[in-house]
């Protein structure tokens, strides 16, 4: 693990007493340090020229100016990855999954007890400067090794698949709901495949998630719900709280939430792309994306040894080069690519359906 330079924050938060506890907590790691404070919209970007922080934490509902404005004007002038810290009601949900989809780096929830947010916050304040600097200062991060695209050999097991159409199963995480659109608007109505999605997101948000992304989608994207028919042509996007699995019916594959096993994501993509393999064998394609973390990686190795195929984003356009990584340096990855080439590459392996 590389040393971590001073890092200076600015919180911004219409409340007195947020502001406070927020600075307190944050300055319990002896590397950050909170450089200044705002109380709107107005003064963050007037703070963020002046003061040029290396990250701010921000709240979205707040008078003069809300934070969602504000970090639209942060982005025009200054690169300063932005955590977005907010309460979570319906109109809030919305607006914190847009600044997600500006290019916010990620969002945490405000609970009742704001010490609660303390392990979580700096966590995340270090994870935004990390991957606001160089690309070298990105694999330290990760992993005092550096990271190998040379994948390693493993025993191919033949298992032919008795599905007429593939399974796509992608994973994503920090960065994701910016980056999926380099991915599912290029994908055609007859893709010969159903794509099964999870995006690490607040629960709150995978419905908005989906719906968004139906907007500007030929597939059909929906959030899954249990005892859905599974089809081609169809974008299923895991629901929060659940896992996303698929059990064969008397009619075809149907969805199936799960809340087993217990695991740090809910749903997880280990856990998905491992129930699409079991179903659609080397007719399973496995694309990991932006996030931090190993969430995944395991899975796409079993995907390569049945004879599937796996994509891996490349450092060059994740946000976070952490997911994909660890997949690649497991020997889980076939090719690896820029996100905005992922989607001719599935193209290219699934095929179009006819008619």
């Amino acid at each position: 693990m590389i040393n971590i330079p001073q890092i200076n924050v600015l919180v911004v938060d219409d409340s007195p007493l947020t502001r406070k506890v927020l600075k307190m907590l944050i300055e319990s790691d002896e590397s950050l340090n909170v450089i200044g404070v705002a109380r709107d919209g107005i003064e963050a970007i007037e703070k963020a020229n002046a003061l040029n922080p290396d990250v701010i934490t921000m709240d979205i509902k707040m008078p003069n100016m809300d934070g969602l404005t504000s970090l639209q004007y942060i982005f025009e002038e200054k690169n300063i990855p932005v955590i977005i810290v907010s309460s979570l009601g319906e109109r809030g949900s919305l607006i914190a999954y847009e600044a997600l989809e500006l290019g916010a780096f990620d969002y945490i929830e405000k609970p009742d007890d704001l010490y609660y947010l303390k392990d979580e916050l700096i966590k995340k304040i270090h994870a935004a400067y990390i991957f606001s600097q160089s690309e070298k200062a990105k694999k330290e991060f990760f992993s005092e090794k550096e990271i190998s695209y040379e994948t390693k050999e493993k025993k191919v097991i033949e298992t032919p698949s008795s599905m007429d159409f593939y399974g796509v199963a992608i994973g994503i995480s920090t960065g994701g709901p910016r980056t999926i659109y380099d991915v599912l608007p290029k994908l055609p109505a007859n893709l010969n495949a159903a794509v099964f999605i999870v995006q690490h997101i607040p629960e709150k948000f995978t419905r908005t998630y989906a719906e968004r992304l139906n907007n500007s989608c030929e597939l059909n994207v929906v959030e899954v719900e249990n005892d859905m028919e599974v089809k081609p042509g169809y974008v299923y996007v895991g629901k929060g709280g659940y896992h996303l699995k698929l059990r064969k019916g008397l009619n075809g594959l149907r969805i199936m939430l799960s809340k087993t096993p217990k695991h740090i994501f809910m749903p997880s993509v280990d856990v998905m792309m491992e129930s699409v393999l079991e179903h659609f064998d080397n007719k399973t394609v496995g694309v990991l994306m932006t996030g931090m973390g190993n969430d995944g990686a395991n899975a796409m190795v079993k995907i390569k040894e049945r004879n599937g195929y796996t994509i891996a984003e490349s450092e060059e356009t994740a946000v976070v080069f952490g997911m994909p990584a660890e997949a690649i340096r497991l020997g889980g990855v076939n090719i690896v690519l820029p996100s905005y080439n992922i989607a001719d590459e599935i193209i290219k392996k699934v095929g179009l359906r006819n008619g």
